[in-house]
């Protein structure tokens, strides 16, 4: 099973949606895919499309799909990385009225080249992503939260 999430920007990533379809239909993907859509208004006969999908009931498509295909948030990042999922991410992009600026362009090439994931640069060579995808192994995810609360720490103890 496929995850799709676009997050709850209140911006439309039809683009991705659109993408997910064609590769669907040509016969790159033939699994199950879930889609949490957000404020995405998308209709498909293929994917199982959801405005929103109660917490509990996320985390349990997450542990249940091979494949997380996602927008550039971290949270969803966050959440696919802390269960070793293999992540296609995809920036929404403010030429495309996706976002307010290109951030996600930063933070999915950050994580890519951690080999956390792999960035969709482009949409169109999607069948290459999802190919690629079948062969990637993310590297194990590592959390400074312990660093920095010691920084912190040990700030206040000396301030």
């Amino acid at each position: 099973m496929i995850l799709v999430s676009l997050g709850t920007n209140d911006k439309s990533f039809e683009r991705l949606l659109k993408a997910v379809e064609k590769a669907m239909e040509d016969g790159t993907i033939t699994d199950r895919v879930v889609v949490q859509a957000g404020f995405t208004d998308y209709h498909s006969e293929r994917m199982e499309v959801f405005s929103s999908i109660p917490g509990e009931q996320f985390e349990k498509l997450m542990d249940e799909a091979d494949l997380i295909i996602t927008h550039g948030g971290a949270g969803t990042i966050m959440t696919a990385l802390k269960k070793g999922k293999r992540i296609l991410g995809a920036a929404r992009l403010a030429k495309y009225h996706e976002h307010v600026n290109d951030h996600q362009i930063q933070l999915l090439t950050a994580f890519e080249e951690k080999g956390y994931l792999i960035y969709m640069h482009d949409l169109e060579k999607l069948p290459e992503y999802i190919r690629k995808a079948g062969d990637f192994t993310p590297q194990p995810f590592r959390s400074n939260t312990s660093v920095i609360v010691d920084y912190l720490n040990e700030w206040i103890e000396e301030n």
